[in-house]
């Protein structure tokens, strides 16, 4: 498409280059949304039927759009890879400039009391349906069902073969998401990539402490894996399958790695009360000595429930109708014990299926984070989880995502092509 401009004696040709944008999710639509749609032709090529798949997801169908977290250094303490790099992407753009971006859309959002950010809708579609506005004024064309098979560098454009056909670009931007196919295909073109290992997941364990008591939480506790040297703190949930929450995922997600060598089978350490076990045999014996006659099993000691208490006296082996003032020293020291210094093996992990997080992608050594450009092909911009970057719960891996495509979109709305 060209246009003319008359400027006195001669006429300049202003081109209009074309963007293609590989996925349809966060970063490709974010970046999308704010880009310069008189500058570019701008189309969104997306495997699936349906855009923004994870937003959808998100936050059991809410999105967790970020997290109140507005301090770079503070906020890249929650990426376990990418945090270095990450810091100059927050000091351009971070989570006050997420929820100012929603704002100036007419998009409320909700600071909830763990600091994670939802749309006051409680709705992942309010978030979906600003996107689809954003990229429909920008007359975006959104090719669905379009798998891309390989990219091919000709002269200063890029091929993209896919099963709709070759679609021809100046500039790229490649939001794919971690699937190995993906990958390989950029990987062909010269990139490096760090092979890929499951973040975020749940810890398979089978133990009689935990048997049939799926859905009991815990607001605070610490886990550690003691051969790892690593511990973590948070709210924790027993499921069918063993244990999760945020105390399970953080430490998921910064030992991913490591985890992965181990084989998903290892031994991890819990605290469900976090409290030594010297305060929490204070906290029994000052409690035994202004209820003696009352029988431990109906004795509300600590912050947890019933059933696990008496689960905890099971295992410990003290009879629930004793009396406080009847339990041993050594009872003592075992309950104690199993609420502070809980030992249980791991035999493997669960994962979120749809909302799937993995370390590993393509090597960051290989970016440019002033403007999230390929250091290796011209005119290629990365963005998103196909980076080895992670973070310990879906907000901030979607505020990698903004911030990342944000950065893109200045870079090429400076661009000048006359």
């Amino acid at each position: 498409m060209y246009f003319w401009k008359n400027n006195l004696e001669h006429k300049i040709t202003i081109i209009m280059k074309q963007i293609i944008i590989i996925g349809g999710g966060a970063a490709g639509f974010f970046a999308a949304s704010n880009l310069d749609g008189k500058k570019y032709r701008i189309t969104i090529l997306e495997q699936n039927s349906d855009v923004l798949q994870k937003v959808k997801i998100s936050g059991g169908g809410r999105c967790n759009v970020t997290h109140a977290c507005f301090d770079p250094r503070e906020l890249v303490q929650f990426y376990p890879r990418g945090n270095k790099e990450l810091l100059s992407v927050f000091t351009k753009f971070q989570p006050g400039d997420t929820m100012d971006w929603f704002d100036k859309r007419k998009v409320s959002l909700k600071i909830e009391n763990d600091n994670r950010i939802f749309p006051e809708s409680n709705s992942s579609q309010t978030i979906i349906n600003t996107f689809l506005n954003e990229i429909q004024q920008k007359n975006v064309e959104i090719k669905t069902k379009c798998s891309v098979k390989e990219i091919e560098k000709q002269d200063e454009k890029y091929v993209i073969k896919t099963t709709l056909g070759d679609f021809e670009a100046d500039f790229v931007i490649y939001t794919t998401g971690s699937s190995p196919k993906s990958l390989k295909i950029i990987e062909n073109l010269g990139h490096k990539i760090i092979d890929l290992v499951p973040s975020l997941f749940t810890f398979n364990i089978k133990d009689d402490l935990l048997k049939d008591l799926a859905g009991t939480s815990f607001e605070m506790a610490e886990t550690s894996i003691p051969t790892l040297k690593t511990k973590e703190s948070g709210p924790l949930l027993i499921t069918h399958w063993g244990l999760s929450g945020p105390a399970i995922l953080k430490i998921s997600a910064w030992e991913a790695v490591n985890l992965a060598k181990m084989k998903y089978n290892f031994e991890v350490e819990v605290n469900f009360i976090s409290k030594s076990m010297d305060e929490a045999e204070e906290i029994f014996q000052n409690f035994r000595q202004l209820n003696p006659k009352k029988t431990i099993g109906q004795s509300k000691l600590f912050d947890i429930t019933n059933r696990f208490w008496q689960r905890i006296l099971e295992v410990s082996k003290v009879d629930l109708n004793k009396q406080v003032a009847n339990v041993s020293g050594k009872e003592i020291q075992t309950i104690t014990e199993c609420l502070c210094k809980k030992k249980f093996h791991v035999t493997g992990k669960s994962t979120f299926k749809d909302e799937f997080v993995t370390a590993g992608g393509i090597d960051l050594k290989e970016i440019n984070f002033k403007n999230m450009s390929s250091k290796i092909l011209p005119n290629f911009y990365i963005a998103g989880e196909v980076l080895n970057i992670d973070a310990v719960t879906g907000g901030f891996n979607f505020q990698a995502c903004w911030s990342e495509a944000w950065l893109i979109a200045q870079d090429l709305n400076l661009k000048s092509f006359i």
